[in-house]
């Protein structure tokens, strides 16, 4: 039987184009958009270059399809998937497709929209961004935090502090000279190549996307939240198949796994399929109906889908990383990579916050049980 550091010396990924189905399946009839697997396929060759991978996501964005337009299941596999190639190659993906969906649902045309999009409606302290009405247009002053990959992209949905005291979104170009993008002090061993630091804003102009709240009042926000819990299981099954080839290379070396490795593949599987069918199951409600309960039942799902999915992550990393041991984290890059970056990523889960948010809910009656 092999130790643990034998297991961990294997391979640790067979490479994407020898693997049979590298799609984290969730849609029942399969398949997407003509031209799916090439595009894997570019993602994989493109990990770690973000220009390159902003390239693919704006062909992405004209032709995938959007969340509550019938197809959310095909969606969500898609981010799920190119996560399971490389989480970071997801954080570039997932705001720039919700970015098109937030214009959609604001009655914008997304197929006008040129460049490459964020989302940035996160607030920090010391920071303050506010919409001052300007003649029949507004301009942004201030501060905005968390700004992922601002210096490198073209436009954003953001947030911003109203004169009536609540907030709305703007689209605004990261481009004017209004803007100005702070060296964060990124010190992450994840996501490295996605830098989050602070944006200032003097006086720049932007576009009014709908009116105050309506950013988080809309079901779209537990949409989007839903499409990053997305993101966030298909890193996990990446780490689950690094794991499951590291068993595949060693039994082919004469190594056959020992029932603690096999149990831990097992309890992999089980949590993994009990998220994924949880994540197949609520995009099948979000295209099925528009609920009863109206925004509150898609909030609900949202902190459900969000929960568990962040639990099997959570679940993953530990079992995964104490299977395999030091040795893969200390010399094979690719998978030292996907366990820092996913363990960075799912931390914007709010935890026990979220679980009292749903807790609320639950109370006033809005769960199947």
């Amino acid at each position: 039987m092999p130790e643990r550091s034998d297991i961990g010396s294997a391979p640790s990924a067979v490479s994407l184009p020898e693997r049979a189905n590298p799609v984290v399946r969730l849609s029942p009839h399969g398949g997407g958009p003509h031209g799916t697997d090439p595009l894997f396929q570019e993602i994989a060759a493109a990990a770690g270059n973000v220009p390159a991978l902003l390239a693919l996501a704006r062909e992405a964005g004209k032709r995938w399809p959007q969340p509550g337009s019938g197809s959310t299941g095909l969606l969500w596999e898609f981010l799920a998937t190119v996560a399971a190639i490389d989480v970071a190659a997801a954080r570039v993906f997932e705001p720039h497709l919700d970015a098109l969906a937030i214009l959609k649902q604001a009655g914008r045309d997304p197929s006008r929209a040129t460049g490459s999009w964020g989302v940035f409606a996160a607030e920090g302290q010391g920071t303050r961004l506010s919409a001052e009405p300007h003649g029949s247009g507004v301009l942004l002053d201030g501060a905005k935090p968390w700004c992922s990959l601002a210096p490198v992209l073209d436009h954003a949905v953001i947030t911003a502090h109203t004169d009536d005291g609540g907030r709305a979104a703007f689209a605004v170009n990261l481009r004017h000279p209004g803007v100005t993008c702070e060296e964060p002090a990124w010190v992450a061993r994840g996501l490295q190549e996605i830098p989050s630091g602070t944006v200032h804003f003097d006086r720049v102009p932007a576009e009014p996307l709908q009116g105050t709240n309506w950013y988080f009042s809309r079901p779209g926000f537990a949409w989007g939240g839903m499409g990053v819990a997305a993101c966030w299981i298909g890193g996990a099954v990446g780490l689950a198949r690094d794991y499951r080839d590291s068993l595949q290379a060693g039994k082919s070396a004469g190594r056959e796994p020992d029932q603690i490795a096999l149990a831990a593949l097992g309890e992999l599987d089980r949590v993994l399929t009990s998220a994924l069918q949880h994540l197949a199951h609520t995009a099948e409600r979000t295209d099925r109906a528009r609920l009863p309960g109206g925004q509150a039942s898609a909030w609900s799902d949202a902190l459900r889908v969000r929960g568990t999915c962040a639990a099997a992550v959570d679940r993953v990393l530990s079992m995964v990383g104490s299977n395999r041991g030091p040795g893969p984290l200390a010399f094979d890059g690719k998978y030292a990579k996907r366990m820092a970056d996913l363990a960075l990523y799912v931390r914007q889960h709010h935890a026990m916050r979220d679980d009292a948010q749903l807790g609320a809910l639950t109370l006033k009656g809005d769960a199947a049980w």
